[in-house]
């Protein structure tokens, strides 16, 4: 919606700002939520949500085997 209606404000940050006030939401959170639709179809550099997700996953993964390990090293003492 923002990409679409751009050109009717004449930059980005006006069209984000017009279409925050309608739907209710801060101009902020809808700056995030562009940006990060634009990092999904790779019109940006950073991680698109699939790598955010695989990344979360990764880290809980690593926290776990974490705690796995902290686990067995006082069952061997």
């Amino acid at each position: 919606m923002v990409l679409d209606r751009r050109s009717e404000h004449g930059s980005q940050l006006a069209a984000i700002q017009s279409i925050a006030s309608k739907i209710g939401c801060s101009g902020e959170t809808l700056r995030n939520w562009v940006r990060q639709a634009e990092r999904d179809e790779g019109l940006r550099a950073w991680p698109t949500s699939e790598e955010k997700e695989e990344l979360t996953k990764l880290r809980r993964d690593v926290c776990e085997l974490r705690q796995a390990k902290k686990i067995l090293r006082k069952a061997s003492a």
